[in-house]
């Protein structure tokens, strides 16, 4: 299973999913992006490409903002595979609050 995760810039929330989650399901692929092209190029972060959406089995997107991205970008194709989480740009990166926030919205099966 493919698991992607989205935020804007793909620093702290997406980036902290992908590493709590990779270690926690090391049989899992787990990868992560960002829906801002300008932060993601400044911060050398991952700018959210269509093979990572068509790889995925799993799109979770931190808010609301980054489906609508999504949408803008490579159209509803992708919808039936996308989870919005609402949580909001409030977190740093690894921090446990964001960790405590991310286990209790998402299931791994």
């Amino acid at each position: 299973m493919n698991i992607l995760f989205v935020c804007s810039a793909n620093k702290d929330r997406s980036r902290t999913a992908e590493d709590y989650f990779a270690i926690k399901y090391p049989e899992l692929e787990f990868d992560s992006a960002g829906t801002n092209q300008k932060i993601c190029n400044q911060l050398g972060t991952n700018y959210i490409a269509q093979e990572q959406l068509e790889m995925a089995n799993c799109v979770y997107v931190m808010e609301e903002k980054h489906l609508q991205a999504i949408n803008d970008l490579f159209g509803s194709v992708y919808n039936h595979k996308i989870t919005v989480l609402n949580i909001a740009d409030v977190y740093e990166y690894g921090t446990k609050a964001l960790v405590d926030v991310l286990k209790e919205k998402i299931t791994i099966k």
